[in-house]
């Protein structure tokens, strides 16, 4: 076996020197810090989110299971970054904007990554990134492949349950609109769980797989809000009204109806 260091495994020379601020100011390495570890732990998200959907794809749920519940660990260290952000006044930002430039957080390919993986697609988004040849062709090649729902789908009703064939051979670059027959699906499964318990668990981990973004769309908002208040983001984005919009959004929009369906 090779001689290496814990610096050299982790490759912390190249890691510790990411952090360039540009302000002299003293919480701008906050603000690096933050974000950079936030597109660490989502680079995790969307190693775990792709096998499991390739685990669903083939039926093997366990593994996946371990997969999504440890997402949904990923998403509370997100939420929480937050609470560290926030300790930032409105004066600290003020005197780092300037020099932010065009840079926001709606260029984050990652995220908008994940989003298309739990099957909330936008082909306009591809556009952000259009001068990111390797940004651009992941977030394409996402687009036009089955999203985690899509994949549940199909094994619902490889499984059984009446979900409408147009609904399974639907064009996956676009996002999933909600169903009735998959709602009935659902309840069919929520109604007697133990004659469908890996399906009732696979439901609850894409449940807190929704529950935990949208938590961290909140606590994005209102860390926003307490710094910036309605003034436009960097980059030219609304800010706080289009950080709102998207709590409107679940990516599982029938596992939520089901609830009061049963």
């Amino acid at each position: 076996m090779t001689d290496m260091s814990y610096g050299q495994y982790l490759g912390l020379d190249r890691l510790l020197a990411a952090q360039a601020p540009r302000s002299g100011n003293h919480d701008e390495m906050l603000f690096i810090v933050i974000h950079q570890a936030s597109e660490l732990w989502m680079k995790l998200c969307l190693h775990e989110l792709r096998a499991a959907r390739d685990l669903i794809a083939v039926d093997e749920l366990s593994p996946a299971f371990k997969m999504l519940a440890r997402v949904a660990r990923i998403q509370v260290q997100l939420i929480q970054s937050w609470e560290v952000l926030s300790t930032m006044t409105p004066h600290d930002y003020s005197t780092i904007r300037p020099f932010l430039g065009s840079s926001s957080g709606f260029q984050s390919w990652q995220y908008r990554l994940i989003e298309f993986l739990m099957g909330a697609k936008d082909a306009r988004h591809l556009t952000v990134h259009k001068a990111d040849p390797d940004a651009h062709a992941a977030l394409s090649a996402a687009i036009d492949s089955p999203s985690l729902y899509d994949e549940t789908l199909r094994l619902l009703a490889r499984r059984g349950f009446a979900i409408p064939a147009e609904l399974l051979a639907r064009d996956v670059r676009a996002a999933h609109v909600a169903s009735p027959e998959v709602e009935a699906a659902w309840a069919a499964i929520y109604a007697d769980p133990r004659a469908h318990w890996d399906l009732y668990e696979l439901a609850e981990k894409l449940v807190d797989l929704d529950y935990r973004l949208q938590q961290w769309r909140f606590a994005h908002l209102k860390t926003v809000e307490r710094i910036i208040g309605f003034k436009r983001g960097t980059g030219g984005t609304a800010g706080v009204p289009y950080l709102e919009s998207v709590l409107k959004r679940p990516f599982f929009p029938e596992l939520l109806t089901v609830r009061t369906a049963l």
